[in-house]
């Protein structure tokens, strides 16, 4: 398995769960439920992405932009979470957050598997990509 296979999976949990969550309405354990998995979900990914694939990426010119902007993404992430954890989840002003934080997942997800894979290829070799994915699969499940 690679880095990026590894990675594929999670960010497919990932979209499975915001998917969901902007289906929920209301403030309902569903709800709750749903988005404390996603925001686990989100916080382990983004933590341990950093430390086994945007790290080495931030050392190389071809991906040390890209690297930097998706780290930089990932913050706004954390931002809309806590706006949504901060605000009633029965309002529309929580829906309208949450169908935000939807968008930014999606973006987030596609321009990395489109954009960062690619350069990250071409980046790191065969050994890296293997070893990447080893280190991110044990610290991650």
């Amino acid at each position: 398995m690679t880095i990026f296979e590894a990675l594929r999976h999670d960010h497919d949990t990932q979209r499975e769960l915001i998917d969901k969550l902007i289906e929920t309405s209301g403030d309902t354990k569903t709800r709750h439920g749903l988005l404390e998995k996603l925001k686990h979900e989100l916080q382990e990914h983004a933590k341990f992405e950093e430390r086994y694939f945007y790290d080495p990426l931030i050392f190389k010119d071809l991906t040390q932009e890209k690297a930097r902007h998706s780290i930089a993404e990932h913050h706004d992430i954390d931002e809309l979470i806590e706006e949504l954890e901060s605000t009633d989840m029965s309002s529309p002003a929580w829906l309208a957050t949450a169908k935000k934080l939807h968008h930014k997942v999606h973006h987030h997800l596609d321009e990395e598997e489109q954009e960062v894979f690619q350069l990250a290829g071409r980046a790191l070799s065969d050994k890296q990509k293997h070893d990447l994915a080893q280190k991110y699969d044990a610290n991650m499940h």
